[in-house]
């Protein structure tokens, strides 16, 4: 029961006295002094109830102090072990990224190429459809080769008429040297029939001074050289004019022999025409953005479709300061962002001797104006070392790569492998 409570149950009822008789005061007289018995235990009875509860807040603050003192000692101590715990995590985090370099601004690239058409004609068929795979030699499609099926036999009818040409210029000149040796020869009995000649004449005008021979001996055999000596002037003209026809024979084979080149080229471009009639993949890889359709007609040089190799890698684009440890040959996770963040595995192979605004078409110019430092970005090309056949990689495409910078382990790496 509280203070107040106990107060109003220990009031004196007071009558105010009314008039009346003496028994009536004597009667309220005895009324009064038994309320006063009856209210003398109460009244004792209160005072110790307040002072028990006097004592008892002073309890309860000791109590209350003491019971602070405690959370607040907990408190601290949790505290203090969660700020040790985060401290501890943050350094062996801290010492777990500071091995590695990584980047959000890289992407797949390849040395992708435009299919085309190299001779004019009307696709026949076309044998692959979008984003197929082929492999190296593969058909793609076929254009129409009848036109250069001809323009190939008409080719060859020109190289056998031109070998036949070279063939029997070969056989006129066989017989050539043939009339010059016979010249030669006609050239040989014309000088011995001279030699004779002259001996004759010589004989009988010594007989003709002698007296032993007539004059008309003598004029005869004097007639005779003359005749032998014209013969062998006339053999050698033949001899000479045999021996430039053989030249002429000779002119009229290489001339041959050039036209048979000039058709040999010809037929062989009538080939290489013939075989770009069947449009083949260089190398293994995908073809995208097929655009070439059976009948349709395709100008030299007309673009049928795009070629991605399957050689591919990541070129990342590292922030400078981010270089300071990268080299060559360190291993590289990569995550594929299409594929839920899909784990590959690469290594570095090369870093450009420049940042990549040094080779754009429009080079950043600082020699001009107010100047901005501003971190520039080194391409870096990793190349991945096993791809896998069920996901399908392009150029373009976001990845994420962590260079394994610091070959040592890190504390977390310790940690770990002791567990």
């Amino acid at each position: 029961m509280s203070a107040p409570q106990d107060e109003t149950f220990g009031k004196l009822i007071v009558l105010e006295p009314k008039k009346g008789s003496a028994a009536a005061d004597n009667e309220q007289d005895n009324i009064t002094a038994k309320q006063e018995q009856a209210e003398a235990p109460h009244t004792s009875e209160q005072a110790r109830i307040r002072e028990d509860e006097r004592q008892a807040p002073d309890n309860s603050d000791e109590e209350k102090a003491k019971s602070g003192r405690s959370r607040r000692s907990r408190m601290l101590l949790i505290g203090g072990t969660a700020l040790a715990v985060a401290a501890a995590a943050t350094y062996v985090y801290w010492d777990n990224g500071s091995h590695y370099e990584s980047t959000d601004d890289a992407f797949i690239a390849a040395r992708q190429y435009a299919v085309t058409s190299r001779v004019a004609g009307y696709i026949s068929s076309v044998a692959v459809t979008d984003n197929q795979h082929v492999t190296a030699g593969e058909v793609i499609a076929r254009i129409d080769d009848r036109d250069y099926q001809t323009s190939l036999e008409q080719a060859q009818a020109q190289v056998a008429a031109a070998e036949a040409n070279i063939r029997n210029t070969e056989a006129q000149k066989q017989v050539q040297e043939a009339n010059v040796e016979q010249a030669k020869a006609q050239i040989e009995q014309a000088k011995a029939n001279l030699v004779f000649a002259q001996q004759q004449y010589d004989r009988y005008e010594t007989l003709m001074k002698s007296g032993s021979g007539t004059i008309q001996e003598a004029q005869q055999y004097q007639s005779q050289l003359h005749q032998q000596e014209a013969a062998l002037n006339t053999d050698e003209a033949s001899l000479t004019a045999a021996q430039r026809q053989l030249a002429a024979y000779d002119s009229q084979i290489a001339s041959a022999q050039a036209t048979q080149k000039q058709d040999q080229a010809q037929l062989d471009q009538a080939k290489l025409n013939l075989s770009y009639t069947t449009i083949t993949a260089a190398q293994p890889g995908r073809v995208v953005q097929l655009s070439a359709g059976d009948g349709q007609y395709v100008q030299t040089g007309s673009n049928l479709a795009m070629f991605v190799p399957d050689k591919l890698w990541v070129t990342a684009n590292f922030k400078e300061t981010q270089l300071d440890h990268m080299r060559p040959g360190q291993p590289v996770t990569l995550t594929i962002d299409a594929y839920g963040g899909r784990l590959l595995d690469g290594h570095i192979a090369s870093v450009q001797p420049g940042s990549g605004t040094a080779f754009s078409l429009l080079p950043a110019e600082n020699a001009t104006g107010n100047y901005v430092k501003i971190v520039q970005r080194v391409p870096v090309k990793i190349v991945l070392d096993d791809v896998p056949s069920d996901v399908a990689l392009g150029p373009g495409m976001s990845v994420v790569p962590t260079v394994r910078t610091d070959a040592s382990l890190s504390l977390w790496e310790s940690l770990r492998s002791l567990l």
